[in-house]
């Protein structure tokens, strides 16, 4: 494989971004400044966390490179067959109907060689990548609600992403290796193959998924500053619900929407408000009584 090549880049420039990202996030996370901003004090990421940031980065190492592994072998492999049985396979979903009169909106049903892309090859780009990260919100929701639903896969494999009561941008991707395979890396294969990009979209598909991910567990609370947390309703707030105790059973949606969260009820609105002693904290809006019972009952599973 071309090291320059779309399909290198595809795989290398998500972990830079990563890493790049986090190390932002890291680095406004040490300022005093930003304490104002901080979801958990750092008092608490270290009584809290029951992992060391040095474990933490040895793991998400090996998982990045399960991950550089299957993206080669899924873009070195990654035979004609497979691809139009997969395609036609997915035409009967109301995500590819979308894509495809998206792309006969278009006229985006060949390949673009101009230098210079038209408005509908962006057109075609933008409707790929919706259905990537609708496709892509599926599969993580479904695993990801399933791994704390059984006992055996939330204590053997998922609870060790909630090592991290108190998540920080490097953390994203502190999972255990069949859980990173699973949710992560195969989910953004299929994601791939479904919506049809091509490796140089996915280039930037995939480095968006990356940093929705960092973002989302970056512990500091800056939708005035940041794009991410701005635009998506599924952001750090969001997302630390899930990571608090009792929060286990609620907003399981990532990285983008909170679509399937309201769609199964699993859905826990939150206020994000001062922390007594400074900085901010997110607080659960419970709904029903029923709710704090089943919350409870998440707590420690």
């Amino acid at each position: 494989m071309d090291p320059l090549s779309d399909e290198a880049l595809a795989i290398v420039v998500p972990i830079v971004v990563y890493w790049l990202y986090s190390g932002l996030y890291m680095a406004l996370g040490h300022s005093i400044s930003m304490d104002k901003y901080r979801l958990h004090s750092k008092e608490e990421e270290d009584a809290k966390n029951l992992v060391s940031k040095r474990d933490v980065v040895t793991g998400v190492l090996l998982q990045q490179l399960v991950q550089a592994a299957v993206a080669a072998a899924t873009f070195t492999v990654r035979p004609r067959t497979l691809h139009m049985a997969f395609q036609a396979m997915l035409s009967l979903i109301p995500s590819r109907v979308f894509l495809h009169c998206m792309e006969q909106l278009a006229g985006e049903r060949r390949t673009t060689t101009a230098t210079t892309a038209s408005p509908s090859s962006w057109l075609a780009v933008a409707a790929r990548f919706a259905v990537g990260m609708v496709v892509l919100d599926g599969w993580q929701y479904a695993w990801h609600r399933w791994m704390h639903t059984n006992r055996f896969l939330y204590r053997r494999v998922h609870s060790w992403h909630h090592r991290l009561v108190a998540p920080y941008a490097f953390g994203a991707q502190y999972n255990h290796p069949a859980e990173g395979l699973l949710l992560d890396t195969v989910g953004g294969a299929v994601a791939f193959l479904a919506s049809g990009m091509s490796p140089r979209a996915s280039v930037a598909f995939f480095s968006l998924c990356t940093a929705k991910g960092v973002d989302d567990h970056c512990g500091l609370w800056l939708p005035a500053a940041s794009p991410l947390q701005r635009v998506f309703r599924n952001n750090a707030a969001y997302h630390d619900v899930h990571h608090q105790r009792h929060g286990g059973r609620y907003n399981f949606s990532q990285p983008f929407f909170v679509t399937w969260d309201k769609v199964f009820g699993t859905h826990m609105p939150y206020v994000v408000e001062e922390r007594p002693g400074g900085g901010l904290q997110v607080r659960p809006v419970d709904m029903s009584p029923s709710s704090a019972t089943a919350a409870a009952g998440a707590g420690g599973k």
